[in-house]
């Protein structure tokens, strides 16, 4: 058996003509391509703007400025994500804190978060934003944090990362019903993908507008922004200090293209992990439970190693499962764990159910293209590895 990746794209003829067409075309960057591929996710999530650009990190660190949050400032999230979730606040010179994890969804727990949030208020520092992580594509109880929102006067930063094509509350992720801002991710591991990319969504006009502008140097051509009339027709001026995030041509169009296949993709996902629970049953593993709120998006199939009954390590399991060509991974260290945040007074064992997480949590490969002849050497190895005596 070749290599198994936990995840990789899926292709088609119509995704390569795609970019070879716009190669082919007048604009490579600031084209059409771009205007249409934010439409088409806007009208897909339901949402009234989205704001392409090339990373879900760069879509983070806009929204998080969008929202005002700069020094002195406090960001919540989990610590079960990408380092990026975290990042993207440190990015505006904020402070970072991080919320445990719910045993069961892996996602941030509500009832730690109102545990966190009535102590904040109590101490004087309660946080400017939240960014619950939509984990392994599972969305969040949204509605309950944007109750919490509400109550101690906080924004809402759906990190939606893994969760394009899933659903809450039977309402697209990325139609922020719950939140202020919702980001996806469009690397090749993920959903569907642009190469590399993401987009900030949101209903709010005034906050769409200033992604906008970050994402372009903080500049504008419409002269109705302006600090005074312009000099001719060639005249910009930069407002505010912006980035270059901007996503090409050749990404939009890869990605409009792969949107044909999103709902197709998701739901192969969701057969392949069905057959997963259903092999992996009798196994000594806890498998992913899925909240009745929600349709996950599945970029991962998590499970977890009931390591009192092996005779194996989690490092050992893994490396076997490396070795037999398996391209497991673990996803993720808690942030805090990170040397960086460690230099900024966390430990490890800061959050308990991260840290239980943490110590069992494999993901096996989850990708739309994972072929049944794939799958059943994956769980055949799983299986024999976890009969094997230390």
């Amino acid at each position: 058996m070749s290599y198994i990746p936990y995840g990789r794209q899926d292709l088609d003829a119509d995704d390569i003509q795609a970019v070879v067409e716009v190669l082919q075309s007048d604009f490579l960057t600031q084209g059409p391509k771009t205007p249409q591929f934010e439409a088409a996710l806007a009208a897909y999530c339901g949402a009234a703007h989205a704001c392409a650009v090339n990373s879900a990190t760069s879509a983070l660190h806009i929204a998080c400025l969008a929202l005002g949050v700069g020094p002195g400032d406090l960001v919540w999230t989990s610590p079960v994500t990408f380092i990026a979730s975290a990042n993207c606040a440190r990015y505006c010179g904020a402070d970072v804190d991080f919320v445990d994890i719910d045993a069961r969804t892996y996602n941030m727990s509500v009832a730690a978060l109102a545990v966190k949030l009535a102590k904040a208020r109590l101490a004087g520092r309660l946080p400017k934003v939240v960014i619950p992580v939509h984990l392994c594509g599972q969305p969040c109880e949204m509605e309950a944090i944007r109750a919490l929102s509400r109550q101690y006067g906080f924004s809402v930063i759906e990190d939606a990362s893994h969760a394009i094509g899933g659903r809450y509350q039977d309402a697209p992720i990325g139609a922020c019903r719950f939140s202020d801002i919702c980001v996806f991710s469009f690397h090749p591991v993920k959903i569907i993908t642009t190469a590399e990319g993401g987009a900030a969504l949101t209903n709010n006009a005034g906050l769409a507008a200033r992604m906008n502008s970050l994402r372009s140097h903080g500049m504008t051509r419409d002269a109705g922004a302006m600090t005074q009339a312009p000099d001719g027709p060639w005249y910009y001026e930069q407002i505010e200090l912006g980035y270059n995030y901007r996503m090409t041509e050749l990404q939009s169009a890869l990605g409009l293209s792969q949107m044909r296949r999103l709902d197709a993709f998701v739901a192969q996902r969701h057969q392949i992990a069905r057959r997963y629970d259903a092999l992996l049953a009798k196994l000594p593993v806890l498998l992913p439970w899925q909240h009745a709120d929600g349709y996950s998006g599945l970029h991962l199939y998590v499970v977890r190693l009931q390591l009192e009954k092996l005779a194996l390590s989690h490092l050992q399991v893994f490396e076997r499962l490396r070795a037999a060509a398996i391209g497991v991974n673990v996803h993720y260290i808690p942030v805090y764990r990170q040397p960086y945040y460690r230099e900024l007074g966390f430990e490890p064992g800061y959050c308990a159910e991260a840290e239980s997480y943490y110590a069992s949590a494999i993901s096996l490969p989850m990708y739309s293209a994972l072929s049944l002849e794939q799958q059943d050497y994956v769980v055949e190895t799983l299986k024999n590895i976890l009969q094997e005596p230390s």
